[in-house]
């Protein structure tokens, strides 16, 4: 009787076992499936935080995918590495004939991916990388010439009409059916094939980092939780995303879904399936379109990667702002409480509400005259979801040096900001005690007319919106 081949599934931004299109093609392939990780050495040589949340997260998610494995007498297969090098050596140690992985974009993930494939080939392994992560990827979704839409709202209308579904209807297309993978496939591990290799051989300390407490559960159990408490709330998501909610109380109303994503451990497939069976919930879609809107454009000016901004006239601006003015803006001092909520919340959680991201960005470029990139790197290094296409399209939008048909002179008032969507404070004071005894009406922006004595300790603001406004403006008009 014939040995039945042997094929490995390599996991990176999808640590999950189901709607998994990588997973589900070697499972139909006919070979036995195992499935690995590789603890990229390459990514965390560059991550000085020993603290760093997203260890946690990952670490967490491979634990659940372990577990789960196990009860079918598998087990996933770890290394820690450069991935050229450690792929090809698994591979070899259990004798597979295919490897088989899910697309990532990033220029630098191409490389690798390019010298892994290479590697493999010269082994006699072949290398397959399917989409995943987006709906549509790439060049997928173009203008009617033929080109890479530059702004979102026809882009938008382009994926809706190549989706072939609108929200509300019911109906699933193809390009969003589950692709759930057939597990009898997966093979059971001897001693012999694990030896050395489990994650039980990488705890955090071992890898360098530190356990952290996660504001939200990690791997699939997490993601399936989220969405179930998200799942009664969809359709008043237009309404209710804007307002940030006090950390102690009942979550906000927008999904918490972004870290799932970006770890894969919840499929996007399933977050649009979820819209277009509810109505009402066009408003969300439009968000998970904006996530493959950033994903296309990155995709197709993979130099953003190294700072360009995306509309080339904005290139000469000269930043005036100064480091001590990027420090407050870190800390959370700049006498804005809005702002200064915003960022405490994000240095204790690794996580800031989507309406509150655009007014801390705006903030320190068109107020403290910051570099946004000076911005998009503390987020980078900061933010339990970071996905580089996604913060590098918000900190653009924000700059207006990205896609955004907006003109310039779009600048958030932070006080207006947040009058509108903390009317009474509540998440203000949830951040900043020592507003506690402000009333409503002056608690956003306590020092309005000189030094209150009800807020002695919040700091005196940095600067005047409307001079700065006027500031930012000029550097545009200046370029």
């Amino acid at each position: 009787m014939k040995k039945a081949s042997r094929a490995m599934v390599w996991l990176r931004r999808d640590l999950r076992l189901h709607d998994h299109r990588a997973l589900a093609a070697a499972c139909a392939s006919g070979a036995q499936v195992f499935v690995a990780f590789v603890f990229d050495t390459t990514i965390l040589g560059k991550l000085d935080n020993p603290d760093d949340l997203r260890l946690t997260f990952i670490h967490d998610s491979l634990a659940e995918v372990d577990a789960a494995l196990r009860v079918r007498g598998a087990r996933l297969l770890v290394a820690h590495g450069d991935p050229v090098e450690a792929i090809p050596r698994l591979a070899k140690s259990i004798g597979a004939t295919s490897v088989w992985t899910n697309k990532d974009y990033e220029p630098s993930a191409v490389a690798r991916d390019n010298a892994v494939a290479a590697k493999l080939k010269a082994a006699g392994v072949a290398f397959t990388a399917l989409k995943d992560q987006v709906v549509f990827e790439e060049r997928e979704v173009l203008t009617r010439t033929g080109g890479v839409y530059k702004v979102f709202t026809p882009y938008r209308a382009a994926w809706l009409s190549a989706l072939g579904a609108v929200a509300g209807s019911g109906t699933a297309s193809d390009a969003v059916r589950a692709c759930d993978p057939d597990l009898d496939a997966l093979a059971a591990c001897g001693a012999e094939a694990v030896r050395g290799k489990t994650l039980d051989d990488w705890p955090l300390e071992r890898l360098g980092f530190r356990r952290r407490e996660l504001w939200i559960a990690p791997g699939m159990r997490g993601a399936k939780q989220l969405l179930a408490r998200f799942r009664p709330k969809v359709a008043d998501y237009e309404t209710a995303r804007d307002r940030p909610a006090p950390a102690a109380e009942e979550p906000d109303g927008t999904s918490g879904l972004s870290a799932h994503l970006r770890f894969g451990t919840l499929s996007i497939r399933e977050c649009v399936r979820l819209a277009l069976a509810t109505r009402g919930a066009d408003t969300w879609l439009s968000e998970l379109v904006w996530r493959e809107f950033y994903q296309m454009i990155f995709s197709q000016t993979p130099e953003l990667a190294a700072g360009r901004p995306y509309k080339p006239e904005t290139a000469g601006i000269r930043w005036p702002g100064t480091d001590e003015h990027f420090a407050a803006w870190c800390e959370g001092r700049t006498g804005y409480p809005i702002v200064d909520a915003a960022m405490r919340h994000f240095n204790r959680t690794g996580w800031m509400h989507n309406r509150l991201r655009m007014i801390v960005a705006m903030f320190l470029v068109k107020d403290l005259l910051v570099d946004w990139r000076k911005g998009e790197a503390y987020f980078a290094r900061h933010l339990l979801d970071f996905d580089f296409a996604a913060n590098n399209g918000g900190w653009q939008w924000s700059a207006s040096t990205g896609c955004d048909a907006q003109p310039y002179f779009r600048i958030f008032n932070p006080i207006g900001q947040s009058e509108r969507y903390d009317p009474d404070g509540r998440y203000l004071r949830s951040e900043l005690p020592e507003l506690a005894a402000c009333a409503d009406r002056e608690i956003h922006f306590p020092h309005a007319k000189g030094r209150n004595p009800r807020a002695a300790a919040y700091p005196l603001p940095l600067v005047d919106h409307g001079l700065q406004r006027m500031k930012a403006m000029g550097l545009f008009q200046a370029r």
